[in-house]
């Protein structure tokens, strides 16, 4: 069976005269602890134009994956000096100040902006999902985005592997509330942990699970 084309809309964005095409996603909105991280990635016009090569082919949606495939696709994308990422964590405590969905695409923003920095000044950003207010530069929502788009299926992973590893630090740093396997999710096991040993510090206080528990302790 053929692949779908997932270069389709990068391609139409080229034929529009955009040059400079972004993809951007993120990992980490539903979580209890942790930050919220976003990727944006650009593809080089070549391999837009001529083809993303045997190594990638099969890129898709982070949460369509294994981890171990997961782990394969970044170590790919992250070692080529022609295609250009940029990654952006957002921590807890900003989490709460200004609410998970303003931290998102803020972290949007910054990883367009970084990518900005490296000389890379986008023309157009291919996001998942609804339109983000947050991102000054043209964009194209795309539902379910990351199953379309191999620009946001590559932030997608960029996204994910990173939290991903920041969660199994943290399990060192927190031991007991198994962030390694979790990963912050509200699990069965992370609320019965949370229950027993209270929030730490990378908990999202804002959160009705964590913030029921800071009242649990009053």
């Amino acid at each position: 069976m053929a692949l779908p084309d997932r270069f389709q809309y990068e391609r139409e964005r080229i034929a529009k005269g955009d040059q400079r095409i972004a993809g951007v996603d993120e990992a980490g909105r539903g979580p209890l602890a942790g930050p919220v991280v976003v990727a944006a990635v650009m593809f080089p016009l070549a391999w837009i134009n001529q083809g993303i090569g045997e190594a990638l082919v099969a890129l898709n949606d982070s949460k369509a994956l294994s981890a171990k495939r997961r782990e394969s696709f970044f170590e790919c994308l992250t070692v080529d000096p022609e295609l250009l990422s940029m990654v952006v964590s957002v921590e807890p405590k900003e989490i709460d100040r200004v609410n998970i969905l303003q931290a998102t695409h803020q972290g949007m923003q910054q990883s367009i902006e970084g990518l900005g920095k490296q000389g890379a000044e986008i023309d157009h950003v291919l996001v998942d999902g609804l339109p983000v207010a947050a991102i000054k530069t043209a964009q194209t929502a795309l539902v379910k985005g990351d199953s379309k788009s191999y620009s946001i299926a590559a932030a997608s992973i960029l996204a994910k592997v990173t939290r991903d590893r920041v969660m199994v630090a943290y399990d060192k740093q927190y031991p007991g509330y198994g962030f390694a396997q979790h990963k912050g999710y509200p699990t069965k096991a992370h609320l019965e942990a949370l229950r027993r040993l209270g929030p730490c510090p990378i908990h999202r206080q804002s959160f009705a699970p964590v913030r029921q528990q800071q009242l649990d302790l009053l």
